[in-house]
C-alpha cells in the first residue's frame, strides 16, 4: 500500500510510531553553518526600507532580522537538512502523513547584532508532539530550534514548527456524506480588529489613519508603526484598487476551498494593501496592475467577506 493511501493505524501502532518519532528529539535538524555575510549596514538598510521599519539609531540590526543572517539565498549554502531530520520526515511519510504545512515560529533575542558580527548557527529537533487532530487532518507537530551565535556567544533562537499530516477527505469532511461543503474558517476577532469586522457587517472596508502623523495602516494595529502614536480614526476605503501581487493556490487542498483560485495583495487607492480573493475572472486571468473593485461575498449564513472583482483581460486591451 502506498503512503498516499495508507490506512489509519491502530492505537497500538500509533503509540509505537510516536515512541519512534519522539526519539529524534535532541538530534540535529541541520548541519552547522556560517552566515553568508557578516552583519552589514547595506542589508540592514535594505531590509528596513522594504518593511517600512525605521533604521535603528545605534546602527544595530533590528532584532527581527535574526533569521535573515542565516538564509541561504538563491545560490544555496554549505549548510543543509541533517540526516536525522530527513529520517524523521521520511518516517512520517511512510506512515501516511505525507502533507506538510508551516504553523508558526517563535524568536527569542539575547543580544543585538551589529555590523561586523560573524554569524554561525545550528539547529536541533526540539520536540515531536503526540498525534493531533486538526481541521487539515490528523498528524504530528515537529518543532526545530535554531541557535544563532555571534563570536561564539548566543544572539538569539528561532523556533519553527510544522504539521506533518494526513489530509482529511475534502468531500466528506465534517458531513461524512459529501452532500454539503465544509464551512470556511472563521476569522479571529479580537479587541484590536473588532472595528474592522463591524465595518464589514455594514459593507464598509475600514482602515486606520494615525491622528498624529496621518499615516494610513492596514491590517488594524493598536498603534502607529511610523510614529508610535496610539490614537487613530477609522476611514472607509473607496473600494477601488489594483492587484499589487498575487499567487494561484493549487496545493495543499483545504476543506471549503476549491483550487485553483487566486489570492491577491490588493493596493487600495488610499495607499494601504489587503490580502483577499479576486472574483469575476478566471484564476489565470489575474495580472499585476489589474484594476479591481470591492464587493462583499456572502460565504454562508454567518460569514461575509470583503473580496475584489477583477476586470479580466478587457482592461489590457483598453490600454
Amino acid at each position: 500500500m502506498s503512503a498516499r493511501t495508507h490506512a489509519l493505524p491502530e492505537e497500538g501502532e500509533t503509540d509505537a510510531l510516536y515512541e519512534r518519532l519522539r526519539a529524534y528529539a535532541g538530534r540535529p535538524a541541520a548541519e552547522p553553518a556560517c552566515g553568508r555575510d557578516p552583519v552589514n549596514e547595506p542589508m540592514i538598510r535594505h531590509w528596513c526600507e522594504v518593511l517600512g521599519h525605521p533604521v535603528p539609531a545605534d546602527g544595530s540590526a533590528p532584532a527581527t532580522m535574526l533569521q535573515v543572517w542565516t538564509m541561504a539565498g538563491p545560490a544555496g549554502s554549505r549548510g543543509g537538512r541533517s540526516g536525522p531530520y530527513g529520517e524523521l520526515l521520511g518516517a512520517l511519510d511512510g506512515a501516511g502523513y505525507t502533507s506538510i504545512v508551516a504553523t508558526d515560529c517563535e524568536q527569542e533575542y539575547v543580544r543585538p547584532l551589529r555590523p561586523g558580527d560573524e554569524i554561525t548557527y545550528d539547529a536541533v529537533i526540539e520536540s515531536v508532539s503526540p498525534r493531533k487532530t486538526t481541521k487539515l487532518g490528523t498528524g504530528y507537530f515537529v518543532t526545530t530550534r535554531m541557535d544563532v551565535r555571534a563570536g561564539g556567544a548566543l544572539a538569539g533562537t528561532h523556533r519553527f514548527r510544522v504539521l506533518k499530516y494526513r489530509p482529511v477527505n475534502r468531500r466528506t469532511a465534517e458531513t461524512g456524506t459529501g452532500a454539503d461543503k465544509p464551512r470556511r474558517p472563521r476569522p479571529v476577532v479580537n479587541r484590536d480588529n473588532a472595528g474592522f469586522w463591524e465595518g464589514v457587517a455594514r459593507h464598509q472596508l475600514l482602515f486606520q489613519r494615525c491622528t498624529a502623523c496621518a499615516t494610513p495602516r492596514f491590517p488594524w494595529l493598536p498603534g502607529c508603526n511610523v510614529c508610535g502614536c496610539a490614537e487613530w480614526q477609522p476611514v472607509a476605503a473607496s473600494g477601488r484598487g489594483t492587484v499589487y501581487s498575487y499567487v494561484v493556490m493549487h496545493h495543499p487542498p483545504f476543506p471549503a476551498f476549491d483550487p485553483p483560485y487566486a489570492v491577491a495583495l490588493v493596493e487600495l487607492a488610499e495607499g494601504v494593501r489587503i490580502v483577499s480573493n479576486v472574483t469575476g475572472v478566471r484564476h489565470d486571468e489575474v495580472r499585476i496592475g489589474m484594476p479591481v473593485e470591492l464587493e462583499f461575498l456572502r460565504v454562508d449564513d454567518d460569514l461575509e467577506l470583503p473580496v475584489f472583482r477583477g476586470a479580466g483581460t478587457e482592461w489590457r486591451r483598453e490600454l
